[in-house]
């Protein structure tokens, strides 16, 4: 097997599991847990396991002087990406939320501009347009409530102020050692949210059948961990514009599941937004506007 083969793989096997996260979510959530349980197990349980690969691969962690930006990554970019997440997963369905977090491309190429200063070219434009048209028809046709829709974009948005940022802040860092970081970060962050609400009385609930619990072990192992490690293995041989355009196949993974395991179903109009939508992420991608090769993805 050739090495882009192998990267071809990995990347892919990477999309499909973070592609099942939203799968394993709703399937989390109707087994008894809360969102702030799902994601402190998450985050707890994806952190041992870079850890571990860490000192078994020998890696290092980043200079003691960079982890305050890059733990900000993840105690407030991470987290906050996530309860958008899966908070949007108990007001619609997998498939919306899915496809409104893919909206992270325009984003991050509207906050580059902004902030880093890089031009949206005419391409980029239309892109961003197209993007933008197609998940209008996305939530135009769906059956999402209000609230599932504004956190779904919420997410998309938590999401690509965290790659921008990233940008600057990793550059020229390990990107495993990154990651870990970021999960570490993330797993104290969640931890602290759920003090915080079981001393206000607050009910935090993580599992409440075998189900639930391998749904969790899932979310934390498959699509976290192992998911990161496929995703910069692949990246190493393919290459970041291929990986990004690979990368496209995570909403795919996750409406086909729920079509197929959650009984969702997208309309003709839906289905025209979301060919859009990815056409769009697609062209941004091979537009050399591909999410940063430091920065884990989510």
């Amino acid at each position: 097997m050739s090495e882009r083969m192998l990267g071809a793989l990995l990347v892919a096997a990477s999309a499909a599991a973070f592609g099942s996260m939203a799968l394993f979510g709703r399937w989390a959530q109707e087994s008894g847990a809360t969102t702030p349980g799902l994601i402190l197990v998450r985050f707890v349980l994806a952190a041992v396991i870079l850890v571990g690969f860490m000192r078994v691969r020998d890696i290092s962690f980043p200079p003691t002087r960079q982890w305050v930006p890059i733990a900000a990554m993840g105690g407030f970019g991470y987290v906050g990406q996530a309860y958008c997440y899966f908070l949007a997963l108990e007001h619609a369905d997998a498939s919306l939320v899915a496809l409104l977090l893919y909206l992270y491309p325009a984003f991050v190429a509207i906050l580059a501009a902004i902030f880093l200063r890089e031009r949206i070219g005419l391409v980029t434009a239309a892109a961003l347009v197209l993007a933008l048209a197609g998940t209008a028809l996305v939530v135009g046709g769906g059956s999402g409530r209000p609230l599932g829709i504004a956190l779904g974009i919420g997410a998309a948005i938590v999401y690509s102020i965290y790659i921008t940022v990233g940008a600057v802040v990793t550059r020229g860092l390990d990107a495993i050692a990154v990651s870990t970081v970021v999960c570490i970060a993330a797993a104290g962050s969640s931890a602290l949210i759920v003090a915080v609400l079981l001393l206000t009385g607050h009910d935090v609930s993580v599992a409440g059948s075998p189900r639930g619990w391998v749904s969790l072990g899932a979310i934390a192992v498959v699509c976290t961990a192992v998911a990161i490690l496929a995703f910069f293995a692949g990246l190493r041989l393919l290459g970041p514009t291929s990986t990004s355009v690979l990368s496209t196949l995570e909403p795919v993974v996750t409406v086909g599941l729920a079509t197929t395991l959650l009984g969702e179903s997208l309309g003709a109009v839906q289905a025209i937004g979301a060919a859009l939508v990815l056409a769009a992420v697609i062209w941004l991608a091979l537009s050399q506007r591909p999410a940063p090769a430091e920065v884990p993805p989510v």
